[in-house]
């Protein structure tokens, strides 16, 4: 097996976030720093053969796979950040270990989805997927009827381009809009390069799960729960079907 799959199986992050641990150098095997191409020997029993280590602390068999669900609140940093008190991590449980699928911006809320399941990160993570991601924005003043039709076809700045989204109007001031790329504060940015400001931008729905669909007052700013059976089958389902 690749090393960064084995990596991402054992809970360290997604193959991607596996990946730029190897090219930093953080990662060893049997004693020396590993390399991308190098693979790991598994038993009959797929239990690792090599001694693998992060930072110098043994990386130990693959934990269950844990999938959950987060309302994240304005002001909680999506990097797993001991030292930082606004850390995400400070939010977690110690066990299993999660992480983040995709980030929300420490000034955005809403839906997050946190788990240990390296390959469903990938591909929920990886733009050539082009999964749906659903949100709700606010700006500073009201906008017109041209502005939804700029955000809709695209927008460019910073020599990017946007690809053609879902936008639909909430009201004088707020709006819908479903994105399939996940470029760095992209919702921000398109709406500044319009002339706009973002005061709230929420993430409602990703994929199948979906905020709104919760019993009310069932997941408040700052709560997060696991998953239901029903809601880990419903997203793998989508998933294999898209």
């Amino acid at each position: 097996m690749r090393l960064a799959k084995y990596l991402a199986q054992c809970g360290i992050g997604s193959r991607r976030e596996a990946c730029r641990m190897i090219e930093a150098g953080r990662i060893s095997l049997n004693g020396r720093i590993a390399k991308h191409t190098d693979p790991v020997r598994l038993d009959a029993a797929s239990q690792c053969l090599d001694h693998i280590a992060c930072d110098g602390s043994p990386i130990t068999a693959a934990e269950p796979l844990a999938y959950w669900i987060m309302n994240k609140a304005v002001g909680t940093d999506c990097r797993l950040l001991m030292q930082d008190k606004t850390s995400l991590i400070h939010w977690l449980p110690k066990t299993p270990r999660l992480y983040p699928v995709g980030r929300l911006d420490k000034d955005s809320r809403g839906l997050l989805l946190l788990t240990n399941d390296g390959a469903l990160s990938h591909r929920l993570m990886h733009p050539s997927f082009a999964h749906q991601k659903t949100y709700h924005v606010c700006l500073d003043r009201p906008f017109t009827d041209d502005f939804i039709a700029h955000m809709a076809s695209g927008v460019r700045y910073n020599h990017v381009q946007t690809l053609p989204c879902q936008v639909r109007r909430l009201s004088a001031v707020s709006f819908e809009i479903v994105l399939t790329q996940g470029l760095n504060r992209q919702i921000r940015r398109m709406a500044q390069a319009l002339g706009y400001q973002v005061i709230d931008l929420e993430r409602i729905a990703l994929m199948t799960l979906d905020l709104r669909k919760l019993a009310q007052g069932e997941l408040a700013a700052g709560h997060l729960r696991p998953l239901t059976i029903a809601e880990i089958t419903t997203l793998k389902t989508a998933l294999i079907s898209a």
